[in-house]
């Protein structure tokens, strides 16, 4: 996404995560009983990686609708992967290298543990991670022309959440890697800071279905960050921080409640005036709106889906589950869209 110019300023201090890091550890430590250790415990509940996982056991059927759609506009692709060229490739890395922080294992490890472990449950190589100064909580992921990817975190988005929360954004963004969303979520970001919007292929509807498409792919990505935390709950509790927590009031903060207003929104929006006013709401966003976004990963939570793929990876591994692994879970079915995520069709 665009940097965006700010004149305050978070200061971010290791301390204050650490606390967090070490609450987090001593109430894992918690789980462990007569000598067995935390993995050990662990591993009969929560799945530590997903054997054979693609992109196609969870991405979202919207994120599929227009993904296709915006590989059938002529050309695009091709004036996507121009723009994406060795110059603005080069001044991306030199920007990530020269103003953020590299994490890595000498470099707030703690981090880079959550990377590392989310990694290895999508069954994924962690990326390059850096940490940049800004008062607005934040991630992205860039992936351009082959090179190494790379996620950016701003200092904000420590400070307000969890390691588990944390954990669940670094998730979603490895999500994007996953699914490949590389090349038209970068041509997104540089649109929207209008550095290209001269090019006579880069129209309003062009934009527009760009747009659309980030959108679709948000809720993919949500559904690769609940594959890690395996608790839509911990989903859940960041996005409604995104949309209005803070620091000094988080453990205020009420995941049922906001879950509730998730429901009386979709409600109050289900009706022919309410679905139009939404669309309009929705129309230049390049996020989903907070609420839709925790009542669809609660759905998905719920459903045959992700239970399936915790299951399948849960029992015993033999030679028979390990080729039936390597199958996507198309069987059962895309799940239905909500009628509050369908984007109105064109005539």
């Amino acid at each position: 996404m665009p940097r965006q110019q700010c004149t305050t300023i978070t200061v971010f201090t290791v301390q204050s995560f650490s606390r967090e890091w070490n609450i987090w550890q001593d109430q894992s430590r918690s789980f462990s009983n007569n000598g067995i250790s935390v993995n050990a415990a662990l591993s009969t509940e929560k799945v530590l990686t997903f054997q054979g996982l693609t992109s196609d056991d969870f991405r979202h059927p919207l994120d599929l609708q227009n993904t296709s759609l915006l590989r059938a506009i002529p050309g695009l692709e091709l004036i996507a992967k121009s723009i994406m060229g060795p110059l603005l490739e080069q001044v991306l890395v030199l920007e990530n290298l020269s103003t953020s922080i590299k994490i890595g294992p000498q470099q707030l490890p703690n981090i880079h543990t959550l990377l590392t472990d989310a990694a290895s449950i999508l069954q994924m190589d962690p990326p390059e991670l850096y940490i940049r100064q800004s008062p607005i909580p934040n991630a992205y992921t860039l992936a351009i022309s082959g090179r190494a990817p790379f996620i950016v975190i701003h200092t904000a988005l420590i400070e307000l959440l969890t390691p588990l929360e944390l954990q669940a954004v670094l998730a979603h963004e490895l999500g994007h890697l996953k699914c490949n969303h590389g090349l038209w979520l970068t041509v997104a970001n540089v649109i929207g800071s209008g550095v290209v919007s001269t090019l006579p292929a880069v129209n309003g509807l062009v934009t527009e279905g760009l747009m659309r498409w980030l959108r679709a792919a948000e809720l993919t990505c949500d559904r690769a960050a609940l594959l890690v935390t395996q608790d839509s709950r911990v989903i859940v509790s960041a996005l409604m921080k995104l949309a209005g927590g803070s620091p000094s009031f988080a453990a205020q903060l009420n995941v049922d409640a906001f879950l509730e207003q998730a429901r009386s929104y979709e409600e109050a929006s289900s009706s022919v005036i309410g679905w139009y006013l939404r669309n309009a709401q929705t129309s230049n966003l390049s996020h989903p709106l907070p609420v839709l976004r925790a009542r669809e990963i609660d759905r998905w939570g719920q459903g045959p889906e992700f239970k399936a793929l915790l299951a399948r990876n849960r029992l015993p591994r033999s030679p028979t589950m390990v080729a039936t692994q390597q199958q996507p879970l198309r069987s059962l079915g895309t799940s239905a869209v909500p009628a509050s995520l369908r984007q109105p069709v064109r005539q």
